[in-house]
């Protein structure tokens, strides 16, 4: 037991109060110097940090933000030009309706055009093809009733008289339907 009542500066475990006084100043000093300087730059650094990250964290909100009321623009201009787009090829087929319409309708009237106008061509033939055959047929008329009569039918009057009557003949044989025997 002796062993265990060893005086207190003998006991190498336990250091000598001076270096325990010195160790707590220290420590004391240490935290003050740290407290007072490097804490607020941990803190600056960190406040600072927190500000660029909040700072990009809203930069970043009010860009998506844009970039949604953008799509939401460009959206709504999109379906703008849609409809425009729309309206403007039924515009177009309408006009095109009404094109074709009045293209057709005048192809109408020039064909009815040219169609009357042949068929008074074809009259005037007619009549001039008439008159030239009265001609020649009173020609030929005259000159062979005149030799069947023996006499000249040479006079104008007479001839013509003979001629009208012999067409009219002609024309009223014609104009007689013919009953099959």
């Amino acid at each position: 037991m002796t062993a265990l009542l060893i005086p207190l500066a003998e006991n190498p475990l336990l250091p000598a109060w001076a270096e325990i006084i010195a160790a707590v100043v220290f420590v004391g000093i240490l935290y003050f110097i740290i407290r007072s300087k490097v804490v607020p730059q941990f803190e600056a650094t960190f406040e600072a940090r927190h500000e660029a990250i909040q700072g990009g964290i809203e930069k970043a909100e009010k860009a998506q933000e844009a970039a949604a009321a953008a799509l939401t623009q460009y959206n709504d201009q999109l379906a703008e030009a849609r409809a425009e787009a729309a309206r403007i090829r039924e515009d177009a087929k309408t006009q095109g309706s009404q094109i074709l319409a009045e293209m057709r309708e005048q192809a109408q009237a020039e064909a009815n055009r040219i169609k009357v106008s042949a068929q008074a061509q074809l009259e005037a033939e007619r009549a001039q093809i008439l008159a030239q055959l009265r001609t020649e047929v009173g020609g030929l008329a005259t000159t062979l009733a005149g030799r069947i009569v023996g006499e000249s039918l040479e006079d104008d009057e007479r001839a013509r008289r003979t001629v009208d009557r012999f067409l009219a003949d002609l024309e009223a044989d014609d104009n007689q339907p013919t009953v099959p025997a």
